[in-house]
């Protein structure tokens, strides 16, 4: 680390040259390049192409959990295990350890942020109806309902057409486990098999069909505008949402609130998780002792990890970030006070273990918004829908060559 290097970090997270900063302070010989080339679809497109090409591929760069597994099969990502990273397993709840090391071989990132799933709501809203806070799932239906007897122009609740991460989440809190990677060709897809996937299933195809529930898309100005005027009382959403919300819903700053999801076992309290990324190395680096460090640093620094968590915002996945009281039990006024991160960090604990994605989460994505996508936004059949979309995923999962087991 003492040696002259040059490294690029392509990235998305606003204002993290304030950890790389950190970073070069104590190892001033290695100057580091703060790319960002776009968020979601962009940077990855970005990303393939300067790996197809050969040529301007950065030496870290930030990836999401779910799209790991996909650079893995291709062989683009450095196994980070000869590197020291291995030692920090013990700073992080299994599920997310998980994350890094798909097809449980090798590690393959540095855990940067999580999206535990909870739920948030309008307390204003909620007290105005009668409804208390549900702790089921059967309790969560009777309100959407009851809400809706009481406010005919407005919903509980909205469920985007295209959001496969997030009904992943929920099929991941009900010990749905659909998919599994074993690092190499062989794939399981088990949508329309797994019991708990074709009960989240059943119980959402009934809301939907009731037509009590809100199917717009989200991260739209109608469903902005939504959540800021009324028309949606709770959102059920990962661990970032706390921070996105009161950005995007200024106007109903402190009426809002955090709760765990409704339970399918209330004496069994589980979650999923919706979001999250790591800092990955690319096996193209020709710095990867230097790059390995950066990955490793900015995000399990002390100083640099709490940055990231308190301005920066991104959800801690390590536990002893999750347990520093600067930011376990900060007061966020826009929640009326409570302290929202402790009850994401409670949250965090019960992510259940074993979930995993296919290595081409991307189609899976895709073939979603045709089939699970399109019955949430015609209020058609999600149950057959389910069907469809594993139906499609078996068919190109044998078509790249992979052997499918259900």
């Amino acid at each position: 680390m003492k040696k002259d290097t040059k490294l690029t970090f392509w990235t998305w997270v606003p204002d993290i040259q304030k950890e790389v900063d950190l970073f070069q302070a104590k190892y001033p010989a290695v100057k580091v390049e703060v790319v960002n080339v776009g968020q979601g679809g962009a940077h990855y497109q970005k990303l393939r192409a300067a790996i197809q090409a050969g040529k301007g591929a950065p030496d870290v760069v930030q990836m999401e959990f779910d799209k790991l597994p996909s650079f893995t099969l291709t062989d683009n990502l450095l196994d980070l295990s000869p590197y020291g990273i291995g030692d920090l397993k013990a700073d992080y709840p299994a599920w997310v350890w998980d994350g890094v090391t798909p097809g449980g071989k090798g590690i393959y990132g540095v855990p940067q942020d999580t999206g535990p799933m909870g739920m948030l709501y309008r307390e204003d809203l909620f007290t105005a109806a009668g409804i208390v806070i549900p702790k089921t799932w059967d309790d969560f239906a009777a309100a959407v309902s009851n809400y809706r007897g009481k406010n005919p122009s407005s919903m509980l609740v909205n469920w985007a057409p295209s959001s496969e991460a997030n009904m992943l989440g929920l099929f991941w809190q009900a010990g749905g486990r659909p998919f599994s990677y074993d690092g190499t060709k062989n794939v399981k897809i088990n949508l329309a098999g797994d019991a708990a996937c074709k009960k989240v299933t059943a119980y959402w195809n009934d809301l939907f069909r009731s037509g009590n529930i809100g199917n717009e898309p989200d991260f739209a100005d109608a469903w902005y505008q939504g959540l800021n005027n009324g028309k949606y009382a709770a959102w059920l959403t990962g661990a970032w949402g706390p921070v996105f919300l009161q950005g995007t819903a200024k106007s109903t700053a402190g009426k809002w609130r955090a709760a765990p999801l409704p339970q399918w076992d209330p004496s069994k309290p589980a979650s999923g998780n919706y979001g999250g990324s790591t800092d990955a190395v690319l096996k193209s680096s020709e710095n990867p002792i230097a790059a390995a460090m950066l990955a490793r640093f900015v995000n399990t620094d002390d100083k640099a990890a709490l940055t990231l968590a308190n301005e920066q915002f991104l959800f801690p996945p390590s536990t002893k970030t999750l347990k520093n009281p600067a930011f376990a039990d900060a007061a966020a006024s826009f929640y009326g006070g409570q302290k929202v991160n402790k009850e994401f960090t409670d949250i965090a604990s019960t992510v259940q273990e074993g979930f995993q994605f296919l290595p081409f989460n991307d189609y899976a994505a895709s073939s979603y918004d045709k089939t699970m996508g399109k019955a949430i936004g015609d209020r058609g059949d999600l149950n057959a829908a389910l069907s469809a979309w594993q139906d499609d995923l078996v068919q190109y999962a044998k078509g790249q060559g992979f052997t499918v087991a259900s």
